[in-house]
């Protein structure tokens, strides 16, 4: 799909479910593939990025069944991994370049870790360094870029408090504790998701929390699971988003993922003043998940900054695209995060935005979008920079301007969420 246009839209309504969730769905492959039997997946992400971390892990030696959203994964073991013959391909995946990372420290070969010239560009110093503190032996391209060279080695358990806030980073460390005698702990400055700390206890490890603390012992026995995958909420999201904008909107997500850690962005958006409800709320796994129903309804707009932007790290492009339709518009702060995503996404949301007659000013660590006194959004040519996320959200806000967009290689979106555009296209009203 090299551009996809969307055309204004009187409503969004109807129900749906979103994809598997992204971070859960890396977690459970990767710990399946370390534990010991069979461990059966259900509603496993399509996302391009998990499928990257299936192929990596295959490449290790892990036999992985695929059958629509069902993965199968025939663990190894704690010991069990293989050499890979080829370097391991991340592709577009962040996720999946630092998870494994922490994971092949502790190997006793050797490993490289490389993915596409998006990936190759974001600094991965901050993964780096904990590990190397652990013992492991990591070069890379000007000391923090991929290719990730790894040579696995003995690690030892390192306590270690994250300068910067980093669900990935706290990942990496705790699976690199699995390899390491003794108790690893991470302490954190800002809560943030808690996807592998709940996976780890559900494999069997002995994970403890306290506070902003994670403790893991090495050397466990992990064994294999059944689970099943709650709705993504950073994809629930844009469909929320689009209820919003468009007056006469009702809409029920069914199966989203409610994780305390991952729903700041409802209590957010709650308090700029949308109806949202949570029903049939259950735990699964140590996950809490439900059915989210949302309507139409005036914004207020608001400041996004401080300890909260981690939390909505995901969530923020479709906050920011949100600005134009909202009474006091959306400033976004200390979210410099947002340079090094999939794209500098601070540069390409103030872009596409203006683009689109949006009044932008843009900041060093995030930007601020005028609200509805600045004026309707026009359609416009829309370039996501290859990002699936401002694709998304430059998509749902152009529902809400006047006249056809075009978003530029609107397959981008297939990162996280591969038919988007076709459930997007499903639930409208024009």
């Amino acid at each position: 799909m090299a551009k996809q246009t969307i055309f204004p839209a009187r409503a969004i309504s109807g129900a749906l479910s979103v994809p598997g969730d992204k971070s859960i769905s890396h977690r459970y492959a990767i710990l399946a593939a370390l534990a010991e039997g069979r461990s059966e997946i259900h509603n496993f992400s399509p996302a391009a990025d998990c499928r990257s971390t299936l192929e990596c892990l295959r490449r290790l030696g892990v036999s992985v069944d695929i059958e629509k959203d069902r993965v199968c994964i025939h663990g190894k073991g704690l010991r069990g991994l293989k050499a890979p013959k080829k370097k391991l391909d991340a592709e577009n995946s962040g996720t999946t370049m630092r998870l494994l990372a922490g994971v092949l420290a502790g190997q006793s070969f050797a490993s490289t870790l490389t993915g596409d010239a998006s990936l190759r560009r974001r600094p991965m110093r901050r993964v780096m360094e904990p590990l190397a503190q652990m013992g492991a032996r990591i070069r890379a391209r000007d000391a923090q870029f991929a290719p990730l060279e790894i040579t696995g080695a003995a690690l030892n358990a390192i306590d270690y408090s994250l300068p910067v806030p980093s669900a990935q980073v706290k990942s990496a460390i705790l699976l690199a504790g699995l390899f390491a005698p003794g108790e690893t702990s991470v302490s954190e400055p800002v809560r943030t998701r808690d996807h592998t700390e709940l996976a780890l206890a559900e494999f069997g490890a002995d994970v403890r929390t306290s506070g902003g603390n994670v403790r893991v012992a090495g050397g466990p026995r992990l064994e294999g699971r059944q689970l099943a995958v709650p709705g993504d909420i950073s994809s629930a999201v844009f469909f929320l988003a689009a209820a919003l904008i468009l007056p006469g909107s009702n809409l029920l997500i069914t199966g989203c993922g409610l994780n305390p850690t991952r729903t700041a962005i409802l209590d957010v958006l709650a308090t700029m003043g949308a109806p949202i409800s949570l029903v049939n709320v259950e735990m699964h796994h140590g996950e809490l998940s439900g059915d989210v129903a949302i309507c139409h309804a005036p914004l207020a707009g608001g400041v996004i900054s401080g300890p909260l932007v981690a939390q909505l790290i995901d969530e923020l492009p479709m906050l920011a695209a949100l600005g134009p339709f909202t009474e006091q518009g959306m400033e976004i702060r200390d979210a410099r995060e947002l340079r090094v995503k999939e794209s500098d996404r601070i540069a390409a949301l103030a872009e596409n935005l203006r683009r689109m007659g949006a009044k932008v000013e843009e900041f060093p660590d995030g930007l601020k979008v005028k609200g509805k006194s600045a004026g309707k959004l026009r359609g416009a040519k829309v370039d996501p920079r290859g990002d699936h996320r401002i694709a998304m959200a430059c998509a749902v806000a152009a529902l809400g301007a006047e006249g056809p967009s075009v978003i530029r290689d609107a397959a981008c979106a297939a990162v996280s969420f591969p038919n988007f555009f076709t459930t997007l296209d499903q639930l409208l009203a024009r």
